[in-house]
């Protein structure tokens, strides 16, 4: 049986596209799924930076006819395999993202799960992957303008027959608008991950702070898509990933152990 290909996107640079990439990867990894995390932002590749990893291969190579696929596969933390990209203008220059088709074929045929991390913007390197997929991830933050650029990213993919599954929203405290966001997506939330300052910059965080909050929100995504991606549940059938504790403080957890539930709403007003 062929893997589920799903690409994550987003309309805005910055929002933590990647890190969800790695992080999501890392945890279907670790759960028993092979998986493979492409670094299709041929603009601005930081995949292999992010993890610290060396590599000689990358997928530009790859696009331009220079390398195979199988050259490119490279070990990354938690047994992850990725591959990786180049930051050069002159390795932009020469990928051709139209044989991304035939990566992605190809990999879909070795592994359980393709994530491919796409670049921002509504271009034609950003159009290709989302046309590629079996399902689309959109990732944003709560600034007003990321989310705009989203919804702008969900038109494109509706355009080109391409189907976003949900989105998820990044760097969020208990002072967002979770609600308000949410409406003005028009589609699934299936993750608030909030903003976690103990959370460790080394990536992946289920691997290197696994009782993190944010770490926590990206576990129990993982867990959502699995049944999503292997057990034949639908979108609608997912329960959005957010835990009222990860927004509170102690003194604020304190009171609200005090608090009937029944009577409260919760942080965000969606605890009823």
């Amino acid at each position: 049986m062929a893997g589920y290909v799903c690409t994550i996107a987003g309309g805005k640079g910055g929002v933590g596209k990647t890190t969800t990439a790695v992080n999501v990867g890392a945890a279907l990894q670790e759960a028993g799924h092979d998986v493979v995390v492409v670094d299709a932002d041929l603009g601005m590749a930081n995949l292999g930076s992010m993890l610290g990893i060396e590599h000689t291969v990358t997928l530009h190579e790859v696009l331009a006819s220079d390398a195979a696929v199988s050259e490119a596969l490279t070990d990354a933390p938690g047994g992850l395999t990725i591959i990786p990209g180049e930051q050069s203008l002159e390795a932009f220059a020469d990928a051709d993202p139209a044989k991304l088709r035939k990566v992605i074929k190809t990999l879909r045929n070795a592994y359980d799960v393709v994530l491919i991390d796409t670049g921002a913007g509504l271009s034609h390197e950003v159009a290709v992957p989302l046309g590629l997929a079996d399902g689309i991830l959109l990732v944003t933050t709560p600034d007003d303008v990321a989310v705009g650029d989203t919804v702008k990213t969900a038109q494109l993919a509706d355009r080109i027959d391409g189907e976003v599954i949900g989105a998820i929203l990044n760097r969020v405290t208990k002072h967002t608008d979770v609600a308000e966001i949410s409406d003005r997506l028009g589609f699934k939330l299936l993750a608030v991950v909030p903003d976690d300052q103990e959370a460790t910059t080394d990536e992946p965080l289920v691997l290197n702070t696994p009782d993190s909050r944010a770490a926590s929100a990206f576990q129990q995504l993982s867990e959502s898509l699995q049944a999503l991606f292997f057990r034949g549940a639908t979108v609608g059938e997912l329960e959005t990933v957010l835990e009222e504790e990860w927004f509170l403080d102690e003194e604020e957890l304190e009171e609200e152990d005090e608090e009937d539930e029944e009577e409260s709403g919760g942080v965000f007003g969606l605890f009823g």
